[in-house]
């Protein structure tokens, strides 16, 4: 692939300005479900996973402004209707944007495992923050985690079971690799290579 260039212009620039959820149906023309991923990266899952899915709005944060850029450009491109990615740290945005229960699934693929003890408050799944994504998925929404850091993900898997999300398969156990899935730019490789990938699937209660 490619390597992405800098394009000109920053994307969602006016979602990082709202202080209260927009009209998700005005904004994207038609209702639907409502997802988000955090962490889009170069895109991969983003755009396939909008492709298969047209009846899906699906909003992507990515806060490396080349891979935002991109994948939003390479969406208009592909004729997708139900994209829109923002280049901002989803932890400052997403609880202006998106109302309680408001959305159906909630990606998160293969964020920084900040190797670094001292880095470890750096990381996107933190206590306050898993409690919060709680609150906006619907009732029997989905949590949808991907690593190739095994103990990150049990990391993350604890931290998200003690907010509320419920484990189908137990706490702490991992879900096994699905091929129905839409793979990552990343995760691609990995299933390449056959190197290990970590995932959970975790429910909100009803």
């Amino acid at each position: 692939m490619a390597r992405p260039r800098l394009l000109p212009d920053p994307v969602g620039l006016k979602f990082m300005k709202l202080e209260a959820p927009p009209d998700w149906d005005a904004e994207f023309g038609f209702s639907g479900p409502l997802e988000l991923e955090i962490g889009s990266g170069a895109g991969g899952h983003a755009l396939e996973y909008c492709r298969r899915h047209p009846e899906v709005r699906y909003v992507g944060f990515e806060w490396r402004k080349k891979y935002a850029r991109d994948t939003q450009a390479r969406g208009e491109k592909m004729g997708l209707k139900n994209l829109r990615v923002i280049e901002a740290d989803a932890r400052a945005i997403v609880p202006r944007i998106f109302a309680s229960g408001s959305l159906a699934v909630v990606h998160l693929q293969f964020p920084d495992p900040w190797w670094k003890r001292s880095h470890f408050k750096r990381a996107i799944i933190q206590p306050e923050f898993a409690r919060l994504l709680l609150d906006r998925l619907a009732p029997g929404g989905r949590f949808d985690l991907r690593t190739d850091v095994e103990d990150r993900g049990v990391g993350m898997l604890s931290v998200l079971e003690e907010a509320g999300f419920v484990n189908p398969l137990g706490r702490g156990v991992f879900h096994p690799y699905d091929p129905e899935e839409v793979p990552s730019t990343r995760e691609r490789r990995y299933l390449q290579s056959g190197e290990p990938v970590y995932r959970g699937r975790l429910i909100k209660p009803a």
